[in-house]
């Protein structure tokens, strides 16, 4: 059996990105690490509904985002970026016929781009 189980996002300040993925997209923090004293370094540790934990891990800038991406499966993708939009957030896509399907992409605290769907909208407009 392979299955993934940690993977390990490389952020800025690991609160303000734990706050962000906990308040806007519903993970729950599995621990917390903080680490380097006076420097605020240090490591969450958050987890998806399905149980994969994303550590988010904070380095000194600059993050290089981009360079990877994440798929995250929502329950309505097009009512999602509804509010997310409405509270200010960032999305590098709306939710529109992308090359892997339909939704949208959404950028994280450090701008790593999250590709968010939802199956109904994958199916119906994907």
């Amino acid at each position: 059996m392979v299955k993934l189980d940690h993977l390990a996002l490389a952020v800025t300040d690991w609160r303000r990105s734990r706050d962000w993925y906990v308040g806007y997209l519903g993970f729950k923090v599995e621990f917390e690490v903080p680490r380097g004293g006076a420097a605020g370094l240090g490591v969450a540790a958050i987890q998806d509904d399905a149980g994969l934990t994303v550590f988010l891990e904070q380095f000194s800038p600059p993050i290089l985002s981009g360079q990877s991406s994440y798929t995250i499966q929502v329950d309505d993708v097009d009512a999602l970026f509804d509010l997310l939009s409405s509270q200010g957030l960032a999305f590098a896509a709306p939710p529109s016929k992308q090359f892997w399907g339909y939704g949208a992409v959404l950028l994280d605290p450090d701008g790593h781009p999250l590709h968010l769907y939802d199956e109904a909208s994958m199916k119906a407009k994907g």
